[in-house]
């Protein structure tokens, strides 16, 4: 039914279970599989007594972070795949805002499905949390398969 599957993960135990239930549509239905994470971009910078800054980071040392963060997360999730007989690739998105990131690789990648996971919250609980997989729905071209 799929033939390309882009499955987002942050790493969280929560992602986890978006990346599982990702990996096992992909077994059933033969589809290639992209697994994405992205890590969003730097604080803005702020006025401070000496002037512009990034609040005492180093913009350096916090890019290398988010490059060795992200692998690790990506490639916990390729071993997952790989432990399915599964082969995937994996693609790091870095200084972008995750749900926009997400649509465009889909797009990119010519996927036809995207898996992610969700919390679920609705209300205020949705408001002051934030939503990427909402953003995710609402303005991806092609079907989102939100994991609970």
């Amino acid at each position: 039914m799929y033939t390309h599957i882009l499955i987002s993960t942050d790493g969280s135990e929560l992602a986890q279970k978006g990346v599982d239930h990702g990996l096992s549509l992909a077994d059933e239905n033969g589809s290639k599989v992209t697994i994405i994470t992205v890590t969003e971009p730097f604080p803005v910078p702020s006025i401070s007594a000496s002037g512009w800054g990034m609040a005492g980071m180093d913009p350096d040392r916090l890019k290398d972070a988010n490059t060795r963060h992200a692998q690790a997360i990506l490639s916990a999730a390729k071993a997952a795949a790989e432990e399915m007989g599964l082969t995937v690739e994996t693609l790091h998105i870095p200084n972008a805002l995750p749900a926009a990131a997400i649509v465009d690789a889909a797009k990119a990648q010519g996927c036809d499905l995207i898996v992610m996971a969700s919390h679920g919250y609705r209300g205020i609980k949705r408001v002051l949390l934030g939503s990427q997989t909402a953003e995710v729905v609402a303005t991806a071209h092609i079907p989102v398969l939100v994991v609970h």
